[in-house]
């Protein structure tokens, strides 16, 4: 898939978060070698929550978020030191996956908030995935790759109609971007 994105014009990507799929960040680097990869925060707090006990993820849960939404990575990580204190020998296996993915998980803490709200989940393109498979769930097949294409383009623009929280401040969150990555993000611009 990446390297049909490449081969298909596809230059750079900046910033690329992604779920917990095994290799991926590997197979995104190789193709795309300066691409940052933040792990999808919300999959890593499901991921945790299946192996604590219901009586104990209200507790855990307020203890984790002062790691995730710390001021900036070295609090989150000391907030991580102090969530294993209290909580790594009940679930040794959870805190191992935060400190084993910690670099990937802590990328997003580098940037300002209003980045920071747009990289750390998977979430809104989970939605758009969902729409696909509420249109193609029902359908036993397509007579060709077109008829498929453009039902998820009208699938597209029918939930577009329901997209109505713009990210907030774009413009500074795009010039926060452009002084991030300088140079790079200037070369997409002037191609559009």
């Amino acid at each position: 898939m990446l390297t049909d994105l490449s081969n298909r014009g596809v230059s750079d990507i900046l910033i690329a978060c992604i779920d917990g799929l095994k290799g991926f960040p590997e197979a995104i680097e190789s193709i795309f070698p300066k691409t940052e990869v933040q792990l999808c925060i919300v999959h890593q707090i499901r991921n945790s929550l299946k192996y604590i006990g219901w009586k104990d993820q209200k507790a855990f849960m307020m203890d984790l978020k002062k790691v995730y939404r710390a001021a900036n990575k070295e609090l989150a990580f000391s907030e991580l030191d102090r969530l294993e204190e209290k909580w790594g020998e009940k679930y040794p296996i959870v805190i191992r996956s935060w400190k084993n993915n910690w670099e990937r998980l802590s990328q997003y803490f580098k940037y300002p908030e209003a980045i920071r709200r747009i990289i750390y989940t998977t979430n809104t393109i989970e939605a758009v995935h969902r729409q696909f498979r509420k249109l193609t769930k029902t359908k036993g097949a397509f007579p060709n790759a077109d008829s498929l294409l453009k039902l998820l383009y009208l699938g597209i623009l029918n939930a577009e109609k329901k997209w109505t929280m713009p990210i907030q401040n774009w413009s500074l969150t795009l010039s926060q971007l452009a002084i991030f990555f300088e140079g790079r993000l200037d070369k997409e611009l002037s191609i559009c």
